[in-house]
């Protein structure tokens, strides 16, 4: 038999709206009216300082340890603002931006973060789904959302969100393929910020993309500039509304990085250089952002200013809250709630022990 060339109906194509030198394709900017342009700013703003204030904290041992968002704010709040109400976030452990972006209390997480996991409780309605500390774990917990949309014929969408290291987990190949033989409207949001940990991207995968992997699955694969607000609003709305037209789902590849630590319990210094770190602080997402803003008139620099200060003010805030909702809460029988919708008598009578006044021997079980 002579060799042939397979037809494969997949294009493969990286987006960016405004790049590093501030130029602009207009045609490709996404339909957004200026005060959600701004709203979307003011977002990623505000998780900057969050995040800047938690570092604070935890070195003053006032929190415990979590995963800054820092130099991804423009990949998660682009990715996520292109849901509605209606639709569902799967996140990962560091995706804060794109939590305040839907509505999350900052109260809320800095109580899980100060060990509380009253923080994590999800409110009546929410349909966003609580972090996930395993690596990949989250992503089938999406394809099943999005398998019962299309079941019910809703038209909700999901959007998980993942870093490149979840690429190499099963959870991850299991969760495309079966969204892709379903056609569900799942969009896989793939945080490329350069390392797992420790492990740089070329010792993860031999591709020289990870939007490409889309290709095995029969899906639409895109690689953006993520630090680009636009850029990634922009290809998230075209996979949202392939997404509600039946039409399955989309892999997006967010090209970032990390500009801080992986935790507050690792120190990047060990394995990236410098150099490295100093070229993307270049490309702060949150800097080109305010440079587009200001080009076009739309948040002039001394209202960014104003804003900051704002913004500053409302975390005081939100951690004086926090410390008092502290000294409320404490309570170590709460470990058995939340568990189960009717808790089963075994852990009922657990509870009943638990109780420091309790008075019921083994026998009573």
């Amino acid at each position: 038999m002579p060799r042939e060339e397979l037809d494969t109906p997949i294009r493969l194509e990286r987006v960016s709206v405004v790049n590093e030198d501030g130029e602009v394709d207009t045609d490709l900017l996404p339909d957004l009216d200026h005060d959600e342009v701004r709203r979307l700013h003011r977002t990623m703003l505000f998780s900057r300082r969050f995040d800047e204030r938690r570092l604070q904290l935890q070195r003053q041992g006032r929190i415990g340890t979590f995963a800054p968002a820092i130099g991804q704010e423009a990949s998660q709040v682009g990715a996520v603002s292109a849901l509605t109400d209606d639709d569902w976030f799967v996140p990962s452990y560091r995706d804060f931006a794109a939590a305040l972006w839907r509505g999350v209390d900052p109260v809320s997480l800095l109580l899980y973060d100060a060990g509380f996991n009253e923080g994590a409780a999800i409110p009546e309605g929410s349909k966003n789904l609580p972090i996930a500390i395993p690596v990949a774990s989250q992503i089938p917990h999406a394809v099943g959302l999005g398998y019962a949309a299309s079941l019910r014929e809703t038209d909700e969408v999901v959007a998980v969100s993942f870093g490149d290291g979840a690429t190499s987990e099963g959870d991850f190949h299991e969760s495309l393929n079966f969204a892709a033989v379903h056609s569900c409207p799942v969009i896989f949001v793939c945080q490329n910020n350069q390392y797992a940990i420790s492990t740089p991207v070329e010792q993860q995968t031999a591709t020289s993309t990870f939007a490409q992997k889309a290709v095995a699955y029969g899906i639409p694969g895109v690689q953006v500039d993520g630090n680009d607000l636009l850029g990634v609003r922009l290809v998230a709305d075209e996979a949202s509304r392939r997404a509600r037209d039946g039409e399955g789902p989309t892999l997006i590849e967010c090209m970032t990085y990390r500009l801080s630590v992986h935790t507050t319990a690792d120190d990047p210094t060990v394995y990236r250089e410098e150099e490295e770190e100093e070229d993307w602080k270049r490309r702060d997402p949150l800097t080109r952002l305010v440079d587009y803003l200001d080009a076009e008139g739309i948040l002039d620099r001394s209202d960014a200013d104003g804003l900051d200060d704002e913004v500053s003010g409302e975390i005081d805030r939100a951690w004086d809250e926090a410390q008092e909702q502290m000294e409320q809460l404490g309570d170590p029988s709460a470990m058995f709630d939340h568990l189960y919708a009717e808790k089963p008598a075994y852990l009922q009578w657990q509870q009943r022990q638990f109780g420091p006044d309790s008075e019921e021997s083994d026998d009573d079980a």
